[in-house]
């Protein structure tokens, strides 16, 4: 594949507001998972491993910290000289004033120029706030094999969840006839992933016609591919039977955590064949203190444990204090645990100080209790 035959666009911009206080100053991709990484590493590593070299990385609602951290693209190998990751945020258009990106295929539209300037063949199509592993290459084969406009991946859901996606109705060759974006009463259980390769050419004409459509979403679960299937384009679905998990709850951000920690864990961040990059913060090596306890955890570099954990993921430079208890928790980094407090089932967020015997969690309770009050003694 030569190097711009494909090039990836993550859209990033969302404001993850049902992550409650963990996203209210830093963009949801930015969100820390699995002790030391940003949710934002899947999907970048993810198009280093598949060797795409050229990546837009399109963000939005509190972007500053998002912003610089994807610029630095060494972090994932694509500080090449024929690609690079590029930050493109929402600028003047042909009006006086600053416009935010109005939809998915908006956000894609208002960087035609970037696009049109590196020619692809292929445009890939990612979110930027789902943790899984998946190689792009192979989707791309598929794409050429089928001989298609638009792929979408698509994966297996329960049937009781399938009204929180967008659904295909398929043929026996998995040649999409129908898309409902979140229906009611769902045909099927095949739920979209937001990953979709198109064959650019033909994308640009309906992004295009599209942003003149007043109205319009400028969606393209909502427009763009009813608007293909409308005018009896190839689409197929491809079936992805990988792990994957849209972390944009409380609850499910400590779910994908958690299963990082399962017996032959389906997530194995520790595969020396398809790594997961991030930011090395040169951190000094963990520390466990000699009357502490620490049983089935992810213990990132540069934490000091001094009391008793259980079944948690510990980030990078995380205390947790004499006499304190932690089950069944994400800490994430710079948190401070007290001595004697009890945390259980909670995602305790970043630099969080928990105050010594405070009391947070129930094992008891069905949701998981988000700490991310900046509290001291």
């Amino acid at each position: 594949m030569r190097a711009n035959s494909m090039v990836a666009m993550i859209l990033a911009g969302g404001r993850g507001s049902r992550l409650y206080d963990l996203t209210k100053k830093v963009a949801k991709p930015a969100v820390h998972f699995g002790g030391k990484y940003r949710i934002i590493d899947f999907p970048l590593s993810n198009c280093a491993n598949s060797d795409i070299k050229t990546v837009g990385v399109l963000t939005q609602y509190e972007s500053v910290l998002l912003n610089s951290y994807v610029a630095r693209d060494h972090y994932w190998g694509l500080d090449t000289y024929d690609g690079g990751v590029y930050v493109l945020t929402p600028r003047e258009r042909d009006t006086s004033n600053l416009e935010v990106y109005r939809g998915t295929a908006d956000a894609i539209t208002a960087n035609i120029d970037f696009l049109d300037n590196i020619n692809p063949e292929y445009i890939l199509i990612l979110s930027g706030d789902h943790i899984y592993k998946m190689n792009y290459d192979k989707m791309l084969a598929y794409h050429k094999e089928k001989n298609a406009d638009a792929t979408i991946a698509v994966r297996e859901v329960p049937l009781k969840e399938a009204t929180r996606f967008g659904i295909m109705n398929c043929d026996a060759d998995d040649m999409i006839i129908d898309f409902e974006e979140k229906p009611a009463k769902p045909k099927s259980n095949l739920a979209s992933m937001g990953i979709y390769i198109f064959t650019y050419k033909t994308l640009r004409k309906y992004l295009v016609a599209d942003a003149k459509n007043p109205d319009s979403n400028h969606d393209f679960g909502k427009d763009i591919i009813p608007q293909y299937l409308r005018d009896k384009k190839r689409l197929t679905a491809f079936r992805f039977r990988g792990y994957w998990m849209d972390v944009g709850t409380v609850n499910s951000l400590w779910e994908a955590n958690m299963d990082l920690l399962k017996e032959n864990a389906e997530l194995d961040l520790g595969d020396p064949t398809w790594k997961i990059y991030t930011e090395d913060v040169n951190a000094l090596p963990q520390f466990i203190g000699k009357d502490a306890h620490v049983e089935h955890c992810y213990v990132t570099q540069g934490s000091v444990i001094e009391g008793d954990v259980k079944n948690s993921v510990i980030g990078t430079n995380v205390v947790i204090g004499k006499g304190a208890k932690v089950v069944d928790c994400v800490i994430q980094p710079g948190a401070v645990i007290g001595e004697g407090a009890t945390v259980t089932r909670c995602i305790v967020a970043d630099d969080v100080v928990v105050p010594p015997n405070a009391v947070f969690g129930s094992a008891k309770s069905e949701d998981i209790q988000l700490v991310a009050d900046k509290v001291s003694e």
